[in-house]
């Protein structure tokens, strides 16, 4: 069995829509992204959808082609919530489950006096006492915080800066490993997820409490699934910013997947 693991959010359902129909080798697993990156590098799991953040740092897994969640301007689920303007920030307390978020937000703040907390899964939002707060995935699209004046969203934040898509999770394969026959079906499902868009919005609106149609744009305007070049020059630039303040290693290779030759896996 390969063992594969997502992230159990809104915008992962088109990527994780049949996989294990398009490859009934692949067991998969459900978690927070940053446990999903841990789960990585424990070697638990042979392929994840990760935070980029995560890729990066490991410095030696390879990307599956073709497949990310990005956006090119605002994201939606991405915000940080300020009680002051962007330039008073001085505090701001990170959702757990966020890794290339958090980077992104030190790397947009461009502060280093600010001071970080991290703000658990259980805990309310509402009640922190740092300036700003940052919440990704359903958590941020639910949430309204009116003790917030302020709100920003980091992909149009990015975008805005620099013109370039933000990449935040790419399918990340461990060295090694081979994907044989599910190899293809990772873009498969994607297409086929992205299909019955209408469908996934209709049926994760319930579970989330969220309207239908705000589910469905969100799939098709807002969230890109794709990994093409625009998206690698976001995620080089992401990089770039990242390393410059000691976030990643320097010298990470954007290497996409190729089946080990039969040398190799013995």
């Amino acid at each position: 069995m390969l063992r594969v693991g997502a992230v159990n959010y809104l915008n992962t359902k088109p990527l994780i829509e049949g996989l294990t129909e398009f490859a009934p080798n692949i067991r998969l697993s459900l978690d927070l992204p940053s446990r999903l990156a841990d789960q990585m590098a424990a070697g638990e799991l042979d392929v994840g959808l990760i935070p980029v953040v995560e890729f990066l740092r490991a410095k030696n897994y390879s990307l599956v082609p073709n497949c990310s969640i990005s956006s090119r301007g605002p994201v939606l689920s991405v915000t940080l919530f300020s009680r002051v303007p962007w330039g008073e920030i001085h505090s701001v307390s990170l959702d757990e489950g966020s890794r290339t978020s958090a980077a992104l937000t030190k790397v947009l703040l461009a502060n280093p006096s600010i001071h970080y907390h991290p703000l658990p899964i259980t805990a309310a939002a509402e009640d922190v006492p740092t300036d700003a707060v940052l919440l990704i995935g359903d958590r941020a699209m639910k949430a309204c915080l009116p003790g917030f004046e302020f709100s920003y969203d980091l992909g149009a934040e990015w975008f805005d800066r620099t013109g370039l898509p933000m990449v935040f999770a790419v399918w990340a394969v461990r060295p090694g490993v081979d994907l044989g026959e599910a190899e293809h079906a990772f873009v498969r499902a994607k297409k086929f997820g992205l299909s019955r868009a209408g469908v996934l919005a209709e049926r994760e609106a319930k579970t989330l409490g969220l309207d239908p149609g705000y589910c469905r744009r969100y799939f098709d305007t807002i969230i890109r699934y794709d990994l093409g070049e625009p998206e690698l020059a976001g995620l080089r630039r992401y990089h770039q910013l990242t390393a410059e303040l000691g976030l990643t290693p320097e010298g990470v290779d954007l290497v996409r997947y190729h089946r080990p030759h039969l040398e190799q896996s013995r």
